[in-house]
């Protein structure tokens, strides 16, 4: 592909220019967010997703030539082939305003729902919003299971009854240099487990998502083994920042967005807030993760964020936020060290990333 040619795919187009920015402008424009064509010696999309996965998806093309405009025109050209923007979603009454909520602005509720990793509904940022639409939430139910003495199931509705809501505004940060801001609707983790009388082995809680081929077409082109899993130490899933998540902008989630029930840790790498959960079960040993188990170099169990921690293939340093252009440093468990940094004393983090 020539410099200065316009590429069109499907009704997204993108004005591909020069590479003339040098110095720390350069450096801010060039980023995953908007699929940037660079040298062979920077992050590639297929960097960011498998390659069975990323011949899939849709391939942005742009250069890192004039910069600011053109980014902002590419930007604004795709979100103009999104559905227009309803929240949508039945709203909570009598929201809590929760701790640890971030003073940062909100992402736009458009960005949140329209850019989503959730393969079983497609691997394209855009698939989840239209392929999850008729997905089937109700009835729903989580079975808890595993080193309890008294394993039961809770409908959505029990849960949704078992505490008061919170509205908590987090930072959110994908392992492929994104980041959004989002107030979620939730309570932490550990109000449900509270109410179990765990076992002495129980030392890990293993999650599970749901997984339908019917309902969900798209996920014989995940690349991955479904359904989706995921895990957590027992002390990292009692720590009050972990989120059990019905909602968000003040309304029940919408399917692309994991509903009716997920995770939500927020100094983790995104893809560890499991969505749409069926079943939490503890026990003794480490539990298998879908990411890690597909390639363990790159996708550690704890995945916490970490700019010191590079990806094999790429620096973690520094994020984009989904609707900027210029990208900022990240922060080491993405801001909540006050909140977390206890639980990993001592561990080597490179080690144990």
């Amino acid at each position: 592909m020539s410099r200065g040619q316009t590429v069109a795919h499907r009704s997204e187009t993108f004005l591909l220019v020069g590479n003339h920015l040098t110095g720390a402008l350069k450096g801010q424009l060039a980023g995953d967010w908007f699929m940037l064509i660079r040298k062979q010696t920077d992050l590639k999309y297929a960097d960011v997703t498998p390659q069975s996965v990323y011949l899939n998806r849709r391939k942005f093309l742009y250069g890192a030539g004039i910069g600011a405009v053109a980014a902002l025109v590419g930007s604004r050209l795709w979100r103009m082939t999104w559905p227009k923007d309803t929240v949508g979603g039945s709203s909570f009454p009598n929201l809590i305003k929760g701790p640890f909520s971030t003073k940062e602005n909100p992402s736009s509720f458009k960005d949140v729902s329209h850019y989503n990793n959730f393969y079983e509904f497609g691997t394209d940022k855009s698939d989840p919003a239209k392929n999850a639409q008729g997905f089937k939430t109700s009835p729903w139910v989580v079975s808890v299971e595993g080193e309890v003495k008294k394993p039961r199931q809770y409908s959505l509705d029990e849960l949704l009854k078992l505490t008061a809501l919170e509205e908590r505004i987090y930072r959110h940060r994908c392992v492929e240099r994104w980041s959004i801001v989002v107030p979620w609707v939730g309570y932490s983790l550990s109000t449900l487990i509270k109410r179990f009388e765990l076992t002495p082995k129980a030392k890990y809680v293993a999650f599970q998502s749901y997984f339908d081929a019917g309902q969900m077409p798209e996920a014989k082109y995940a690349g991955i083994d479904l359904p989706y899993v995921e895990g957590l130490r027992l002390d990292e899933a009692m720590n009050p920042l972990t989120l059990l998540c019905f909602g968000m902008y003040g309304k029940t989630l919408p399917p692309q967005d994991g509903a009716p029930v997920r995770m939500i840790i927020p100094w983790k790498y995104g893809y560890k807030s499991i969505k749409s959960i069926v079943k939490i079960r503890f026990q003794e040993t480490e539990p298998p993760t879908t990411w890690n188990r597909y390639s363990p170099d790159e996708n550690g169990f704890y995945s916490n964020v970490n700019p010191n921690v590079d990806h094999p293939r790429w620096s973690q340093a520094r994020e984009r936020r989904l609707g900027e252009i210029f990208t900022k440093p990240t922060i080491i468990f993405n801001g909540y060290a006050d909140q977390v940094a206890s639980l990993y004393s001592g561990m080597d983090l490179k080690k144990f990333h």
